[in-house]
């Protein structure tokens, strides 16, 4: 009796052994690639028509650019300090702490180019790079490079700005030296 119950303890951990070996080491293969254990690939393709999460925000945020307040541009400045200026400088003409250790100097903002650029321009450079500048698509979200857009129109205009530019309130404000 005695060594019944020992082989059948015996063929029960075989049994459990092999179960677990299987789990262990399961066949596997590229992403998209045939297996035919499983009938197909690898990875289900979505369904036609499916949108992942977020994404229907995130393009609405791409495609519409913000009002202009000033809370946006303070935000704008906070991300251009941020991400922008290592390279840009914190004025916007190319000479960030990153240029002043060797690498190639940016193009300025106030070149005529850039101040002819359209703001899609810039949102787009942002998000896929150009030249030496590499994608902020994954670290910088769309309404903040719209932010940051807003913010180095900002820097141009303050460039280029007259006291004619200035409205009448902040004018006494300026003469009167507050």
């Amino acid at each position: 009796m005695k060594a019944a119950a020992a082989i059948s303890v015996l063929l029960l951990a075989m049994l459990l052994a092999g179960c677990d070996q299987n789990m262990e080491e399961q066949p596997t293969g590229p992403s998209y690639s045939a297996m035919p254990q499983f009938g197909g690939g690898t990875m289900r393709t979505p369904p036609a028509g499916t949108v992942a999460q977020d994404d229907a925000a995130r393009e609405q945020a791409i495609r519409q650019k913000p009002p202009l307040t000033s809370a946006l541009l303070a935000r704008g400045q906070e991300r251009f300090d941020i991400y922008c200026s290592p390279c840009h400088g914190r004025t916007g003409q190319g000479n960030g702490r990153i240029v002043q250790r060797g690498m190639p100097h940016p193009t300025s903002f106030y070149d005529p180019r850039l101040l002819a650029a359209d703001d899609q321009h810039f949102f787009d450079v942002i998000t896929k790079g150009y030249g030496a500048m590499y994608s902020y698509a994954m670290r910088v979200p769309p309404r903040d490079r719209w932010a940051i857009v807003a913010y180095i129109r900002a820097l141009q205009l303050s460039r280029h700005a007259a006291l004619s530019d200035v409205p009448d309130e902040e004018k006494t404000k300026l003469e009167a030296g507050e």
